[in-house]
């Protein structure tokens, strides 16, 4: 009798062995596996088993979460929706994240590892953490007042501290709610439907995931380049350009919309914003001098991050002189996003040192205590200060003299450029209308602030488009809200 139990002791103790170590080959090596797999569901309702940390703006959440009652049980919340879409993106029980939402997806959900005190102990135990909250660099009032100038239009504005990067504004219209995709009821597929099947793109991010061709915005680089390289030495000297400009190796003659062109001085030609001048003068900087300028402002680099990634802005390394020359005036293959034109500005506006753009400025666990801190980074120095300070000239006197007086402030130095860009087979798009700018409060050392502003004006009379008339009173506005001042 003994002799049987101690067999059917061992075939259990057998038993409980094998067991352990299926156990540890499902918990530990195949955990993974299990928990990637599209049917199992415990990841899912575990993610939306507590509400998701908030997206601050000057200190205010304009997030929340609600809770539904349901097996995915909180759904996530937008105040000011369609106004802060481009920062925050969306954060759907059936179609993932976006922007914001993605790029701090851990932290805001309470996975990531830097809001445990013992993280290897509670990936064990698969615990977590409430989400915890992105602070992010966006002032409310310029965010408004972008949002409300492109009102009706369709286009982007982009708005940096020239001295330290950090964003101030991120604005691309039309907008729409991300409420509308937040839960997993039908009606959520029907809205995914319908704002991707809409002409406008209202989900398209255009402050920094579209680009464009910047057009005669683009004149700042070209005019930095040619100071940078020697070949303009007197920027008052006359430029030996002949209006009409026959592009290199063809017979096409670039044109001028402006008057006294001919042979004009850079200071003129950047007044009056003569593309034969800034034609001529990209085929004698040179190729590798243009596009060393270029990729110096951020033109052919696809690493951006704020932390969303932006779209590569592109000035190609490989063209012929007429290419090059159009190239020069913002055209040929040559685009950016509002973003990097803002950036252009911004390099301007701080003497050429250019600082990387950030739209997350702390992040901070449940309680408020603060786990990550953005710090100011130049990303390189563009141009020579001397070349700064005649680029500063010339775009101030864009404002007082030329094509940019639409965006002049009382009592503020501002400084800009104006951009028309055409577009489409044989030029058949309407054009896209340009401004870039900073400005500087009376009284402070430094500029405040850089704009770009894009419209698609597809409503306008394609005689009113220009850059000045159309995108110039977007970036008063947006730079008096920075400036914190009077627009007129």
């Amino acid at each position: 009798m003994t002799r049987y139990i101690r067999r059917a002791a061992a075939f259990c103790l057998l038993l409980i062995l094998a067991l352990l170590v299926n156990a540890s080959r499902i918990q530990v090596f195949q955990a993974d596996e299990y928990g990637a797999n599209a049917a199992n569901r415990r990841g899912v309702i575990a993610r939306y088993d507590q509400p998701r940390g908030d997206i601050l703006v000057g200190g205010r959440p304009v997030t929340g979460s609600k809770d539904t009652g349901q097996q995915l049980r909180f759904e996530r919340t937008y105040k000011n929706g369609p106004l802060y879409a481009p920062i925050t993106g969306f954060a759907s029980q059936v179609y993932g994240t976006t922007f914001l939402e993605a790029a701090e997806d851990r932290l805001l959900a309470g996975t990531s590892p830097l809001l445990s005190p013992l993280p290897l102990w509670e990936d064990f135990t698969r615990a977590q953490q409430p989400g915890g909250a992105v602070h992010t660099t966006i002032e409310p009032s310029v965010q408004q007042a972008a949002y409300d100038g492109l009102a009706g239009k369709q286009g982007a504005v982009a708005a940096l501290d020239p001295a330290t990067g950090r964003i101030l504004a991120l604005v691309s219209t039309p907008s729409y709610d991300p409420e509308l995709l937040s839960g997993n009821e039908r009606s959520v597929a029907r809205n995914w439907q319908r704002l991707n099947g809409a002409p406008s793109k209202p989900m398209l991010n255009r402050a920094i995931r579209q680009t464009y061709p910047p057009g005669s915005a683009f004149k700042v680089v070209t005019a930095a380049a040619a100071l940078d390289a020697g070949v303009i030495t007197d920027v008052d000297a006359r430029t030996k350009s002949p209006s009409p400009y026959r592009l290199p190796g063809t017979t096409t003659d670039l044109v001028n919309d402006a008057r006294g062109c001919d042979d004009a001085s850079l200071r003129d030609a950047f007044l009056f914003s003569c593309n034969t001048v800034f034609a001529k003068l990209g085929v004698e900087v040179g190729l590798g001098g243009m596009a060393g300028t270029a990729m110096r402002f951020g033109f052919n680099d696809g690493s951006l991050r704020i932390p969303s990634p932006v779209a590569r802005s592109n000035f190609d390394t490989s063209m012929d002189k007429a290419q090059l020359a159009l190239s020069s005036i913002g055209q040929y293959d040559t685009t950016a996003t509002p973003l990097q034109m803002a950036m252009v500005a911004a390099a301007v506006a701080n003497g050429g040192d250019l600082r990387a753009p950030y739209l997350v400025e702390r992040t901070t666990d449940a309680a408020g205590n603060a786990i990550g801190t953005a710090a100011s980074q130049s990303l390189r120095q563009t141009f020579n200060p001397g070349t700064a300070t005649l680029l500063r000239e010339l775009m101030v006197g864009v404002v007082e003299k030329g094509t940019g007086s639409n965006a002049a402030i009382p009592g503020a130095v501002v400084g800009g450029k104006t951009g028309t860009a055409q577009h489409g087979v044989g030029n058949s798009g309407l054009p896209y209308a340009w401004f870039i700018s900073w400005a500087q409060a009376e009284g402070s050392p430094v500029p405040g602030v850089a704009v770009a502003v894009v419209v698609e004006d597809a409503a306008a009379d394609r005689a009113d488009i220009s850059g000045g008339g159309i995108a110039g009173p977007v970036a008063r506005e947006v730079m008096a809200a920075a400036l914190r001042v009077p627009s007129a």
